[in-house]
């Protein structure tokens, strides 16, 4: 059954436009996971459908009944009432029949929050996302709108939220950056891509592979185009006796390809290596130790950190996680024990937080405050060229801050930390509000880091692709350590089943194992054999103009015909059936003329 659709929604932000006349129906039982790179309007599509914003035009039909609840990104709350009161306050009379207090207590214990009856006032940002997802999940809905349910949850909180969502009845619409949970819960993902609103029947690790496929063939699709509007020109150019043959129809199919909308090739957010020189002395935790009252965080932990180390950090939420990376970067003191800092450590800190910015600046004047130019692997680049590889086109450098997306602020934030050509990388939480592209290309840069990379991160697949070692903290003040990513930390403790991403393979590579090597020697080619025409090829190429010029009289000569013909039933028919059979002869010759002239300019360019 249908339950809420869209049709034909725009929406603009000033000169942005997010949505261009996209349509989306949400029917029972459908589980909808929303991808999209920052700033093209994942989450305020998430609010139109929560009916907490308009569009600018197009219709939103929702039945009667339809009962939905949102989960935002930044929760508000009454700062009078407790967490308690907060989580059931105006639930309906029906849900007023049900041990609601009880439920909420249970499920707010099972989230990390112990004193249900504190006030908010004192909460942390990831404190209030969990109960704010408490508050939507008590809440009796047929469609749950979920805006990064997943941040701030532990993995333990987020294999629970798994399972909820497994069983739940109604529908859901959610935006999340983790791609195991991804790949578990959804039935269905859809795409903004452009203003545009693409939809896949599949989850996440499908879903790959058909934005590929659909890639490719517009790819495909555009290339022919291309090939189409070089003829069609070259033949507009030609001379007179060219021009006799022109029609009107020849002549509009070449302004329709003139004209055709362009395809854009995605942007990516390529990061060249960038660090410093890293010494023989880096950094030496002796014997620290941090407690917050009665409860022991960090008690005796000693390690000695090498170039190549690729830690990464887990544990409950308040475990001491983040405790530790201020440990590291200085920024508090062990209650006992040293920390011993090399002399050419340098530090980039990307907090869980962005660090304060002054939104009524520039982007492009941010990051040049840090460097105006970085040296890197692929030489000197300019902070505006590096601003573009972040996606940061030219209009949007003389933007203001104050207009990016929350995303788009995490993402200018990792820019300016790696701008500073850090040798140890210290990430706390990377994966929050981050798209996933730029997930992906984080990983793929992390991998080539000359330096140190110690990160805390709930983003199992972001662990399992980036840390050769896990510290776990296991309680009252113990951090124990064990080799492998996280899936291998998982599989060695068994505390709870981790089950392998479907058909990774194809996330990572979208390849196969029967791949043919390649022959380095000669960069995978058989041989040095010279492309040529054969003997008919060549034949043909020289006579294909002559012929695609005759069915275009001979489309000419049928089109008058026809014309002459309208009152003449029968005749008529049989001329639309040889026109047609002529048009069909003269698209496969275009074709022909299509590969005869892209091989000819091979060729030529051997």
């Amino acid at each position: 059954m249908n339950l809420l659709t869209l049709e034909n929604v725009s929406k603009s932000y000033t000169e942005r436009m997010l949505f261009d006349h996209i349509s989306l129906g949400i029917n029972d039982n459908d589980r909808i996971g929303v991808i999209g790179i920052n700033g093209t309007g994942k989450s305020t599509l998430l609010k139109i459908i929560a009916g907490l914003e308009e569009a600018d035009s197009g219709t939103i039909t929702k039945g009667k009944q339809v009962r939905i609840e949102y989960l935002p990104q930044t929760p508000v709350f009454d700062d009078s009432l407790s967490i308690l009161e907060n989580v059931i306050a105006g639930k309906s009379a029906k849900e007023e029949y049900r041990n609601l207090a009880g439920e909420a207590r249970s499920m707010l214990q099972r989230f990390g929050i112990e004193d249900c009856d504190a006030s908010c006032t004192p909460l942390s940002g990831g404190q209030r996302k969990r109960i704010a997802l408490v508050r939507t999940l008590l809440t009796s809905a047929d469609i749950l709108v979920l805006d990064e349910p997943t941040n701030h949850l532990d993995s333990a909180m987020t294999e629970w939220l798994e399972e909820y969502l497994k069983k739940f009845k109604g529908a859901f619409i959610m935006i999340t950056h983790d791609r195991y949970f991804l790949d578990r819960v959804t039935n269905r993902i859809i795409e903004l891509d452009k203003s545009k609103l693409y939809s896949y029947t599949a989850n996440y690790s499908k879903f790959i592979e058909l934005k590929a496929q659909r890639e490719e063939m517009e790819l495909a699709t555009e290339r022919k185009n291309k090939s189409l509007y070089r003829m069609e020109l070259e033949w507009m150019m030609r001379g007179a006796r060219a021009r006799s043959t022109k029609q009107k129809a020849h002549i509009q199919r070449f302004e329709e390809l003139r004209d055709r909308p362009q395809i854009q090739v995605d942007g990516k957010i390529e990061m060249s290596s960038i660090s410093s020189r890293l010494g023989k002395k880096t950094i030496e935790l002796e014997n620290i130790s941090k407690s917050y009252g009665d409860r022991c965080l960090i008690k005796d932990f000693s390690y000695i950190f090498l170039p190549g180390d690729y830690i990464g950090i887990v544990g409950s939420n308040g475990s001491g996680k983040s405790t530790l990376l201020k440990i590291l970067t200085q920024t508090i003191l062990p209650d006992s024990g040293v920390v011993h800092m090399g002399t050419t450590v340098k530090l980039g800190y990307f907090s869980q937080e962005n660090e304060y910015m002054d939104e009524s600046k520039k982007v492009i004047d941010y990051i040049r405050d840090t460097a105006e130019y970085i040296e890197t692997t692929d030489g000197t680049i300019t902070a505006s060229q590096m601003c573009e590889r972040f996606l940061f086109t030219g209009s949007m450098q003389y933007s203001l801050i104050s207009k990016l997306s929350g995303g788009e602020k995490r993402r200018l934030y990792l820019l300016k930390i790696l701008m500073e050509a850090p040798n140890v990388l210290v990430l706390d939480e990377p994966t929050n509000d981050l798209d996933i592209q730029t997930l992906t290309i984080l990983e793929d840069y992390l991998k080539t880091f000359q330096g140190i990379v110690i990160t805390v991160s709930h983003d199992r697949y972001f662990l399992d692709k980036i840390a050769t070692r896990i510290f776990a903290f296991e309680g009252n003040g113990v951090i124990r350590q064990y080799e492998g990513n996280f899936s291998d930390y998982k599989e060695k403790t068994k505390s709870y089943p981790l089950d392998p991403i479907h058909n990774i393979k194809t996330i990572n590579n979208l390849g196969n194992n029967n791949t043919p090597s390649v022959d380095k020697k000669n960069n995978g080619r058989q041989g040095e054999k010279k492309l040529k025409f054969s003997y008919n090829e060549q034949r043909e190429f020289d006579m294909i103009d002559s012929v695609i010029a005759d069915l275009e009289e001979k489309i000419s000569d049928l089109e008058a015909q026809i014309a002459a013909s309208a009152s003449e039933y029968g005749k008529l028919n049989e001329l639309l059936a040889k026109k047609e059979e002529v048009e069909q002869e003269y698209e496969a010759k275009m074709e022909r003329w299509v590969y005869l002239n892209d091989l000819n300019e091979q060729i030529q360019n051997q």
